[in-house]
C-alpha cells in the first residue's frame, strides 16, 4: 500500500459495494473520510462491511489491517449535507441517470465552491455529469475496478470542462491511495467497459440461447485464455443489475444494436439475483448450495 498522506477530508457518497471499497481504501491510506448514504442504517452496514474486510484482509492475500485505526478515520452521515465541508468528493452511486443527476445537484447544492467532484462511473459520460453541477472545471471521472483496494489501477476521465488543476489534484489523491491513474477520454463506457460489458452480454446471451451454462462459459474463459476469472463470475463480482444498467447506458449512448442488453439480465435484475452481494446470481453463494449455478437455463 502507499505511505500515508494527507490530502484533506474526503466524502464518500454512496455506501454500496462500491462505495465500501472507496471508504476503505482511503482511509487504510491514511485519509479522512465522511461516508455517506440515504439512512444510518445503510452506513452502519457498510462500517461493518469495512471492518470485516479489514479484519478478512491478510488471510485474502491483502495487507494486515487494524480494523479500529482503519474505521477510526471514517465518520458516518446521512445525505448531502454530511459532506458539505469535504475537499473532495467521490460519488459512487447506481448507474441510473436519474439519481446520478439528483446526487450531483445537491452536493452542488451543499458543497464549498472550491470542492473537486470525482464521478465513480463505469459508463456515463463525465460531461453530462458535469453539465448538472455549477461547476464543470472541477468533476472529473474515475473509474475504480472492484474491489477497489485490491485493484491497483483505474481509469482516469477528464470531462470536456475539466481543468488541469482538476486532473492534477485527482492524480495526486490516487496516487496516494496506492493507484496508477491510466487517463482516457471521455466517451460512454470509456475503454475496459466498451469491452467487457459487450463480453459479459454476449456470455449472458450464451446461457440465456442454451448454448451452455455459466459455468462452461467460464472455464473456456479461463482453460483457454488464461483469464483468472470468467466473464459471468466477472458480472456476479460487478453486481448483475450494474451490468445491466452500465448495458443499457452504451445502448442508450451509441444507438447501436450490439449493445442490446440480455434479456436474461433483465430477468435475473428483476428476480434479485444480482450476484456476490444478494448470495445468488449466475452462481449460488448460499448455503451448502454454494457454487452452483445459477440462472442457467
Amino acid at each position: 500500500m502507499s505511505t500515508e498522506v494527507s490530502t484533506g477530508v474526503i466524502g464518500v457518497v454512496g455506501a454500496g459495494v462500491m462505495g465500501i471499497g472507496v471508504a476503505q481504501n482511503l482511509a487504510q491510506t491514511g485519509h479522512e473520510v465522511i461516508l455517506v448514504d440515504t439512512s444510518e442504517e445503510i452506513v452502519a452496514g457498510a462500517v461493518a462491511a469495512i471492518r470485516n474486510n479489514c479484519r478478512m484482509s491478510r488471510l485474502l492475500g491483502g495487507p494486515a489491517l487494524d480494523a479500529g485505526e482503519v474505521l477510526s478515520r471514517i465518520t458516518p452521515g446521512v445525505g448531502a449535507d454530511a459532506v458539505a465541508k469535504a475537499d473532495i468528493v467521490i460519488e459512487n452511486v447506481t448507474e441510473n441517470w436519474d439519481v446520478k443527476r439528483e446526487v450531483h445537484e445537491a452536493l452542488d447544492a451543499a458543497c464549498g465552491p472550491q470542492a473537486i467532484f470525482i464521478v465513480n462511473t463505469s459508463a456515463f459520460p463525465i460531461t453530462k455529469v458535469a453539465a448538472v453541477t455549477s461547476r464543470p472545471g472541477q468533476v472529473v471521472g474515475v473509474h475504480f475496478m472492484n474491489p477497489v483496494p485490491a485493484k491497483p489501477a483505474v481509469e482516469l476521465i477528464p470531462g470536456f470542462h475539466t481543468t488541469p488543476r482538476t486532473v492534477e489534484r485527482t492524480k495526486q489523491l490516487l496516487t496516494a491511495m496506492g493507484k496508477k491513474a491510466i487517463q482516457v477520454k471521455d466517451a460512454c463506457g470509456f475503454v475496459s467497459n466498451r469491452v467487457l460489458m459487450l463480453t459479459v452480454n454476449e456470455a449472458a446471451y450464451l446461457v440465456h440461447e442454451g448454448v451452455a451454462d455459466a459455468a462452461s462459459v467460464d472455464e473456456v474463459f479461463r482453460s483457454c485464455f488464461g483469464h483468472p476469472m470468467g466473464p459471468l463470475e466477472t458480472a456476479d463480482l460487478i453486481g448483475v443489475d450494474t451490468i445491466l444498467y452500465s448495458v443499457e447506458v452504451l445502448y442508450e449512448y451509441y444507438s447501436d444494436s450490439k449493445y442490446r442488453p440480455c434479456p436474461l439480465l433483465r430477468q435475473m435484475t428483476d428476480a434479485g439475483l444480482h450476484g456476490r452481494k444478494s448470495g445468488q446470481g449466475f452462481y449460488d453463494y448460499t448455503g451448502a448450495g454454494a457454487g452452483a449455478v445459477a440462472g442457467a437455463s
